[in-house]
């Protein structure tokens, strides 16, 4: 078989740093007119050991998930370069999206299995690179236990041994605000070394066993409602906006009040 002839790897997906750059900021703006913050639990900033690449494996409660890859990539795992997969149908509608680290793949089938993993094996050759990876395989409630894992990502360990496995929660409920907040937590990272030592079965647990530690420490963080719980990343607009809070404003400006929007502003508490 002559060079020509033999088949080629398959490349690591684009990513275009001016594409990104714009990106960010049309997603940070999306984000801030339509969510009231992006926060990541104190606890649960991401301490990923250099040198190595990492699959960053998260569950996946919402449609706002696309816009946590760039929002924390940007700000919280800026020394990596972030890929991840999306359903080749759905990269269709988003076709941009090949720009900045998102490749295609074909659900529900072996094939579609199959060129993941060529494509994963190639991200994660490189050590400054980072995986994400939906865990369940699909669109899951943060409070499903257990929490699945798809055949996909216990593979990944047999084709990147040197590579970091990090757990990642995220959760968007509503407190006190008509906008939901987007909590975030990275877990412990977990050598691929250590998940190789066992069969696929234990390591699908051992995956979500750790995602699942993660996501309920997230959960009882949300429960608390208290922001000082939190690093906020991006924070959007409050109050409740249009006619009411601008005669709301006006009324705080003629008494020489500074005006805070926020539904659950305390006057004794700093704004």
């Amino acid at each position: 078989m002559t060079g020509a002839d033999r088949p080629q790897p398959d490349p690591v997906p684009l990513r275009s740093e001016r594409y990104i750059a714009f990106f960010d900021l049309a997603f940070t703006r999306f984000f801030r007119r339509h969510m009231r913050a992006a926060r990541v639990a104190r606890w649960g900033l991401p301490q990923i050991p250099a040198g190595a690449p990492a699959v960053i494996f998260v569950n996946h409660p919402s449609w706002w998930d696309g816009v946590a890859v760039m929002l924390l990539g940007r700000r919280l795992l800026r020394e990596r370069r972030v890929f991840t997969p999306m359903a080749a149908w759905a990269l269709e509608k988003y076709g941009f999206m090949r720009r900045i680290g998102v490749f295609g793949v074909e659900t529900g089938t072996t094939r579609g299995t199959v060129a993941f993993l060529r494509t994963a094996e190639r991200v994660l050759q490189d050590p400054r690179h980072a995986l994400w990876v939906h865990a369940p395989g699909r669109f899951c409630d943060p409070r499903e236990r257990p929490i699945p894992i798809a055949p996909g990502l216990t593979r990944l360990p047999e084709l990147a041994p040197a590579a970091w496995f990090v757990p990642l929660a995220l959760d968007y409920p509503f407190w006190s605000e008509r906008k939901a907040e987007m909590l975030v937590a990275f877990g412990p990272p977990m050598p691929a070394s250590g998940l190789l030592a066992m069969d696929r079965e234990a390591r699908a647990a051992r995956l979500a066993d750790a995602l699942e530690a993660v996501a309920d420490r997230l959960t009882e963080d949300a429960i608390a409602r208290d922001p000082d719980r939190f690093e906020t990343l991006v924070q959007g607009k409050e109050g409740m906006g249009g006619i009411y809070q601008g005669w709301r404003r006006l009324g705080a400006l003629l008494r020489g009040q500074r005006f805070d929007p926020r539904h659950d502003h305390q006057p004794d508490r700093p704004a």
